[in-house]
């Protein structure tokens, strides 16, 4: 029923929205996101009378949050002007990145929620869905691999 419904409404529907917004794309995200919606609650909005009405409402009003939202960060930026830039990352952190990379990702994956997110090993086997040992395995040869990569990256060469 929301397929047939879908299928007899959306052209028409998106020259609507088309009209409203004056762009296709964000015609497009807010049919979406309104079609959406009313899959989710097809059980009422189907029965109405016209659902089309019912969409094409919703999508306005998505378009006009978008629109008020859009203008309520340009006022905030002419207040209080750009956020700050982000400092570049220094040169360790490109490093560490870099050889991250050069592991395989489990072991990534491991290192990243155990030093960086301060997971604990066991946090990590049920956000992974595997065992603890798995886990310290995954850390231990990671930190090896990891060892192995910084060293080549600060001295060129494997052999330091």
């Amino acid at each position: 029923m929301f397929d047939e419904f879908y299928l007899g409404s959306r052209q028409r529907l998106l020259r609507c929205a088309y009209a409203v917004t004056g762009d296709l794309q964000d015609a497009q995200d807010v049919l979406q996101e309104a079609y959406a919606r009313a899959w989710q609650n097809w059980g009422r909005v189907g029965a109405y009378d016209d659902p089309e009405a019912w969409v094409r409402t919703v999508a306005f009003r998505i378009a006009v949050s978008r629109w008020r939202r859009a203008r309520n960060m340009f006022t905030a930026h002419r207040r209080h002007g750009a956020e700050p830039s982000a400092q570049p990352p220094d040169e360790n952190t490109v490093a560490l990145v870099t050889a991250l990379r050069g592991i395989p990702e489990v072991q990534r994956t491991a290192i990243v929620l155990h030093h960086i997110a301060g997971r604990s090993v066991a946090e990590i086997a049920a956000e992974t869905g595997v065992a603890e040992g798995t886990v310290k395995a995954r850390l231990s040869r990671g930190r090896q691999a990891l060892a192995l990569l910084l060293r080549t990256e600060t001295t060129g060469n494997s052999y330091a």
